[in-house]
């Protein structure tokens, strides 16, 4: 994905290396680009959260080189994809029972966006995992 590509400013996407060490990396242009269109406070912090563990994902249960994220600002929602180059024959799952505290990534994506999902890359090797949160705070 090329973050300059095309006239719509309200998409923004990027590769990095698939290792732990670019996760913050992601947190960081997630930030940077979230900021230039007047995103903040919970939603921000929440889109960071949700790229931080989706990255994450993609860089430890995935054999890749690259992670790919994509940020997509619709009227109502923010939808974050990632995409891996992995070859696991099942896609990612949320982990419900573990005493471990790993393997509970996507169950905290799912408790904090409003949808998510996951899908076969249209080309090659790799899934796509997405999630959506509304881009307006949650009132109480």
């Amino acid at each position: 994905m090329d973050p300059s590509s095309g006239t719509d400013h309200h998409r923004f996407g990027f590769e990095l290396p698939a290792r732990v060490e670019f996760v913050a990396r992601a947190r960081t242009l997630t930030g940077e680009r979230l900021g230039g269109w007047g995103i903040g406070g919970e939603v921000r912090d929440t889109a960071l959260l949700i790229v931080s563990e989706l990255v994450t994902n993609a860089v430890v249960h995935t054999g890749g080189a690259l992670v790919a994220c994509e940020l997509l600002m619709q009227a109502e929602h923010l939808r974050i994809t990632v995409q891996d180059q992995g070859v696991a024959p099942t896609g990612p799952h949320v982990c419900r029972v573990s005493d471990e505290e790993r393997g509970r990534g996507l169950l905290l994506v799912e408790s904090v966006s409003s949808a998510w999902g996951t899908y076969a890359a249209g080309t090659g090797a790799g899934r796509v995992v997405w999630a959506e949160l509304p881009r307006a705070a949650r009132s109480c």
